[in-house]
């Protein structure tokens, strides 16, 4: 407390506040060196470049991923179209390599995995 009290007397005193005046100016007092203009110019090319992937980002990703989005729906529709011409799930065939299982799963009935699909998936009961 003592160390803070003394800082602020000495702070006020003209020579003091000068020298922290003009240690903390800022930039725009500063003379104009190569440093200087070297940042203004970073600062002009950045500003440039962030608004041109601003104009990418808007008018070219957004319109291609509504695009993307429409052919992924359209794919997707197709694809249940076919799925319901084949035959039930129940009687399509069950190969040998289709549901292996050296031990059952922890959860559930122990026969599905966490990515089964009901629609997709069947595994008949010996």
């Amino acid at each position: 407390m003592l160390g803070l009290r003394t800082f602020q007397r000495t702070a006020r005193t003209p020579v003091v506040r000068q020298t922290l005046q003009r240690r903390f100016a800022s930039a725009e007092t500063a003379s104009d060196n190569a440093f200087n203009r070297e940042r203004a110019a970073v600062k002009e090319h950045a500003a440039a470049t962030s608004d041109t992937w601003r104009r990418i980002s808007i008018y070219v990703v957004i319109p291609a991923l509504c695009i993307a989005s429409v052919n992924a729906w359209r794919l997707w529709s197709e694809h249940w179209e076919h799925k319901a011409h084949e035959p039930p799930i129940e009687e399509q065939p069950e190969y040998p390599y289709q549901n292996i299982r050296t031990k059952n799963y922890f959860w559930g009935d122990g026969d599905k995995t966490l990515f089964w699909n009901d629609k997709v998936n069947y595994h008949k009961q010996e």
